[in-house]
This record gives structure tokens, sequence and C-alpha cells, in this order.
């Protein structure tokens, strides 16, 4: 099979650790990566691989999994496309480009609408397979279309967001091998201006109201200081970024199960306490972070020793603090996870795709 994927113009590496291809820094090797630097490339090993039925873990930036330390038995196929085409009013990019290098460029050739999904990390094709939002913004109030593999038939075509099943943090795509994205295509701001300003925190850090439009270059800076923060944008000197971003999507209680668990809230932290909550569709979405201090696990926890810990800027990142193993962050993950819920009521969902492991 390695000589079949050199041929179909992929290039081979066997026994590849893939603690070295994930933002986490955790899992065991790879049996056989195949990096893939064209589209035609990708489709063809994609392609090759599905026909043959081996099996395919599919990888760009490596930023939203966790990988179990026994690692894959089968082919990885890493995306290494990284092409960005700018036009009047569109931004397509590879599915193996920098989200990040995405968005810097489209602010910085006087586009807006991206600015506030600056410095999330991970590729550009990942990106509406988990619909990624960050400050009032998700990708999928901005995305055109997607141009797709279908993995069952061989077949490449364009679809627009709608055949997508976009949803908070998901997709049709998220959790199947159905579909690969190939290309993303996103609408941007001609005039430079931001998305309206929808996100509290956003606001009021550069002086506006919610709702205002700013230059987008002036709200990339502001976001990327508010990330670098909470330790979450990419730095190899800084075991804070150690992480897969947030680990635990916030939950969305039902209306029904609501008053049940603001109760409990409030027998822990007090009846006048304030509980951070937005409507969201099926009911009220409360903070996972605000969960899990409010439960007993606070920055930095368990202990200063401990090779996976909570970030020590953001109780909603679990990180690998250099010396970690993917069972101790997955241990870690547990005890949140069943901690929020025995204090609360709040079962806590994990945003990551684990491979060969379970949360």
């Amino acid at each position: 099979m390695t000589s079949r994927l050199t041929e179909s113009g992929a290039t081979v590496s066997e026994q590849v650790p893939l603690s070295t291809l994930t933002s986490l820094r955790l899992g065991g090797p790879a049996r056989v990566l195949a990096e893939c630097a064209t589209t035609d490339v990708l489709v063809d090993v994609v392609r090759l691989l599905d026909a043959e039925g081996v099996p395919t873990l599919i990888l760009a930036g490596g930023s939203n999994l966790v990988v179990g330390d026994a690692g894959f038995d089968g082919v990885v196929v890493r995306i290494a496309t990284t092409g960005v085409e700018l036009g009047a009013g569109r931004v397509r990019a590879e599915a193996g480009a920098v989200w990040d290098d995405v968005v810097a460029k489209t602010v910085d050739a006087g586009f807006g609408g991206l600015e506030a999904l600056s410095g999330i990390p991970g590729s550009a094709g990942a990106t509406p397979v988990q619909n990624v939002g960050a400050y009032g913004v998700e990708v999928g109030s901005v995305l055109h279309r997607v141009r797709l593999l279908d993995r069952r038939t061989g077949d490449v075509r364009w679809v627009g967001p709608e055949a997508l099943g976009l949803g908070y943090r998901t997709s049709v795509l998220k959790h199947s091998d159905a579909a690969l994205v190939l290309d993303v295509e996103l609408e941007v701001r001609p005039d430079g201006t931001s998305a309206p300003l929808g996100y509290r925190e956003l606001a009021t850090a550069l002086g506006a109201e919610e709702g205002e439009r700013r230059p987008a270059a002036e709200v990339r800076e502001q976001v990327l200081a508010l990330r670098r923060g909470k330790g979450m944008v990419l730095d190899a000197a800084d075991h804070d970024t150690w992480s897969a971003g947030s680990f635990f999507t916030n939950p969305i209680v039902s209306d029904d199960a609501l008053p049940a668990v603001l109760a409990a809230v409030a027998a822990r932290v007090g009846a006048d306490v304030r509980v951070p909550r937005f409507p969201a569709d099926g009911g009220t979405k409360l903070s996972a972070g605000w969960l899990i201090e409010r439960a007993g696990f606070g920055k930095g926890f368990p202990s200063e020793d401990a090779p996976a810990r909570l970030s020590t800027k953001h109780t909603l990142a679990l990180t690998n603090r250099g010396n970690a193993t993917t069972a101790d962050l997955v241990a870690l993950a547990r005890q949140v996870r069943d901690g929020v819920q025995q204090a609360f009521g709040v079962r806590l969902e994990p945003e990551p795709v684990p491979v060969g492991c379970e949360i």
C-alpha cells in the first residue's frame, strides 16, 4: 500500500508520533502517514484507501483531536493543502490552510467579517465540520459553500451551508466519514468593517456597544489579545496552549430541566449569584467554564505537578503540561464532567473528536 500511496503523489512515512501533529501534543504512532500537498493528490489518496477498505484518519491542524496512546493502526492522511484566494466579497481556502492565516489575509486585504474568529487553531477545512465560533460569530453565518469529496461515491461537488446541518459546534460532517471537505468559500465584507459586535466581553474591550461595527483590523487585534489572556492562541513555550481549545461545549438545558439546574446552582453558590445564561435553540445555553469552576475545578486543577491540568488561565481548556499521556487527559476530562453533573445535574459534552480513546 505504501508504494501505491507514493504513486498517487503522497509523501509517505511510517511510525510517525501523532503527538507531533496535534495541538495537545498527545497520541501514539501512526502506522503510516500519507501527506497530501495538493487537492488532486488528496482526492486520489482517499479514493484509493476507501476502495481498499483501509482504516483511515484524516488530519490537518490536529487541534480538535484527542488521539489515544496506542496511536492509529491504519493510514493517517495529512491534508497539507494551503491555497487561499481572495475575490470580490469572497475568500476561498483549501482545506489544509491554517485558519488564522486565512483570517489574517482577509483583514490585511481590507475585508471584514471573519475577524472575531481570529486566533482559532486548526485548518480551514475543519471550520464547517465543527461550525467553529467565537465572540458572537460562527462560521455558518459567513459560509457561502464547501467543496466535498463524497467518500461513498468518489464524487466531488460544491454544496451550500443548508446541506451541512449546521448547529452549535456541530454539522452532519462531524463524527462521520461520509464526506471530506476539500475547500471552503466564505463571504467577507468589502468595506473592511467587522461583523456586528455580538459578544459583550469583546464590545466592552473595544469601548463599543453590542451591535456596532468597527474596523476589522481593530477587532482582530482585540480578539487576539483576549484569546492570549486565556491561553487560547498557540504558543509552543506556553503549556496552557497545549490543548484542544475549549474542551467542553456550553450545555443547552431544556426549559423543563432548567429550574432544577438553577436550584442546584443556588444551593451550591448562593441564590444571589448571577448565572450566565443565553437563549438557544432547544432551551437555555449555560457557560461550561462557569459551571466547571463553581463545581470546584479551578484554574490549574488538580495541582501544579499534575501531568494534565486545567489551564491556569481558563477552566474550559484541558492541557498537557509537557509529559502527559492521553490516559491522563481523559481521566481529568471524566473527573470534571462527572463533577459538574453531580453538582448541577448538567452533563458536559466534549468538543474534540476522540480517536482510539473514549471520553
